[in-house]
């Protein structure tokens, strides 16, 4: 992606990395606000003390905020595959959008261009597995509902950002099993009710209730065995 085509942010609200540490996953967020410019004042102002790396707004301007090598602090308090310090292993986007507050709606066809543009660049500069690259609410289950079943997650694992699950072809749906399993993909299941909402928020948007049915438990035994 051209330099060029990215507009100059820069947030207050930024640390430095620890020493040593390699960028791993990447977070994918909503703004949860009205407006673009309401989400930019409050990302860049130091009394909100949040941020990420970037934020897209629908017409698919792409704003950096916070240079990559830096830790922004957009994941708060969070889990991953045995690791709670995600700000400092990730980079984070913000997806313009009112969230499920303020009349959540579909994401624009070139916000998610430039989304993938964006992200294929960053993949390409960082050894990021395709199981890392998540959503705020994967990592974040009982806090959390972003980016939200209307992000296309689907469309994104074609062009190779993420995974998408083919539906197992046996079922194991006992809860302990399932509990299991999600734990083995990364998530925190100590709600396992928000953990199978979070799933199917990225997995399942279809039917986001943090129930287990038959499909659902196939698309996370399915993730399950593509991650083995």
């Amino acid at each position: 992606m051209s330099a060029a085509s990215i507009i100059e942010r820069p947030s207050l609200n930024y640390d430095t990395r620890k020493l040593g540490t390699a960028v791993d996953m990447l977070v994918v967020h909503y703004t949860g606000m009205l407006s673009a410019t309401e989400a930019l004042e409050r990302l860049c102002s130091n009394k909100a003390q949040v941020s990420a790396h970037y934020c897209i707004d629908e017409d698919g301007s792409i704003y950096q905020l916070v240079a990559e090598n830096m830790q922004a602090w957009h994941a708060g308090v969070s889990y991953w595959r045995g690791s709670t310090d995600i700000n400092n292993r990730s980079i984070g986007i913000e997806m313009v959008n009112p969230g499920h507050e303020f009349g959540y709606r579909p994401f624009k066809s070139r916000q998610m261009d430039a989304f993938r543009e964006l992200t294929l660049d960053i993949l390409a500069r960082h050894r990021i597995p395709a199981r890392n690259v998540v959503g705020h609410s994967d990592v974040a289950p009982v806090r959390k509902s972003d980016p939200g079943e209307y992000f296309d997650w689907h469309a994104m694992a074609k062009v190779n950002i993420g995974l998408w699950p083919k539906e197992a072809n046996h079922l194991e749906l006992a809860p302990i099993n399932i509990k299991k399993i999600l734990f083995e993909i990364g998530y925190d299941v100590k709600d396992l009710t928000a953990a199978l909402r979070a799933f199917q928020r990225h997995y399942r948007p279809a039917r986001v209730n943090g129930r287990i049915d038959p499909e659902t438990a196939r698309r996370i035994i399915g993730l399950r065995e593509l991650i083995d």
